[in-house]
């Protein structure tokens, strides 16, 4: 399935039931009083998360959700049918935003968390409401109201513990293979990654935690440049993320690699960038034991530079293993 991640909708509420007018026509009864009935309420609108969903997909061809119409009330003070709710299921970690004044109504995250968008138009009155003791005869009665109707954007963030960044090709879609059950793409190209993965890496039976592949930064990404600032608010939830670096180049341009990053990340979120990040020096298969313990002193030697160092190779798997068991007791240590 195609991962979407966001997507624009009307929603519209239910009109309330006439009230209706009406007298008492029975034999013998030659003056009966008024009797006609309130309408129903028309049905409203809400948000529904379902933790089954991890795409925003369902909304691609459907962009018109609106509830029926209550139904008008009739004589012998019958009352019109109150309508249904209409209920629209969305992914945990949806953030819903009214697409005319770009207010954002809510942030959805807890499954079964439900967020009224649309109100129901209120129920008409019948004549026989309007009975009173000077007027036996009323011939007053009022219309359902118009239902709530509004315009909804809805942006999608990634919910997972561990997000992957770096450059294109830097072996994120290997290293999700390498550790978890996910098959995203790879080939030796640009942009293999167009859209996030989700894995779930197991430690053992009782132990895991989901590592989400971003598609590879650029220089400019938080401009818009390439995939740009899109998929950057995916890194927003993660509690830990992982710099892959490929360390098969040489030196200056590990270090141009890094530094690009690293800038990209501040020009979109000084607290995103803030947040804790270990580089992950990949493709040791094919560098030499030296060249990686230079590449690692220089890194070390680094001005300012205090993050957690890991070599791997994600192709051959080697270490990968050992990284994602440091990851899960580093998060479980921020649980307790």
């Amino acid at each position: 399935m195609k991962f979407v991640d966001a997507a624009t909708i009307r929603v519209e509420a239910g009109k309330g039931g006439d009230g209706c007018l009406s007298f008492r026509r029975e034999k013998f009864i030659p003056n009966g009083g008024p009797d006609g009935g309130d309408g129903g309420d028309g049905g409203s609108v809400f948000l529904v998360v379902d933790a089954g969903l991890n795409t925003l997909v369902d909304f691609r061809h459907r962009r018109l959700f609106r509830a029926k119409n209550g139904r008008s009330g009739a004589g012998r003070k019958r009352i019109g049918k109150k309508a249904d709710n209409l209920y629209i299921k969305i992914p945990s970690g949806t953030l819903v935003y009214d697409d005319d004044t770009d207010e954002l109504m809510s942030d959805l995250v807890a499954d079964g968390a439900a967020l009224l968008v649309a109100q129901g138009g209120f129920h008409g009155l019948g004549n026989a409401r309007f009975k009173s003791s000077i007027n036996q005869a009323p011939r007053q009665t009022t219309k359902g109201a118009l239902g709530e109707s509004r315009n909804l954007r809805l942006e999608l963030k990634v919910l997972a513990d561990v997000g992957l960044l770096g450059m294109p090709n830097a072996g994120k879609s290997s290293f999700i293979r390498a550790v978890s059950s996910a098959t995203p793409k790879v080939a030796d190209y640009p942009f293999t990654t167009m859209y996030p993965h989700l894995g779930v890496v197991r430690i053992d039976t009782e132990k895991s935690f989901v590592v989400a592949d971003i598609p590879g930064l650029i220089a400019g990404a938080a401009a818009g440049t390439g995939l740009g600032i899109a998929f950057l608010k995916h890194l927003s939830r993660t509690n830990l993320l992982l710099h892959i670096v490929d360390a098969s180049h040489d030196l200056a341009q590990v270090l141009k690699d890094i530094r690009t990053i690293e800038k990209e990340l501040l020009c979109y979120d000084e607290t995103l960038s803030k947040k804790e990040r270990w580089l992950v020096l990949n493709k040791s298969d094919v560098v030499a034991a030296e060249l990686l313990d230079a590449l690692i002193t220089a890194l070390q030697t680094k001005q300012g530079h205090s993050r957690k160092i890991f070599v791997i190779s994600a192709v051959t798997k080697d270490a990968c293993r050992a990284l994602a068991h440091a990851v899960h007791d580093y998060l479980s240590s921020r649980e307790q």
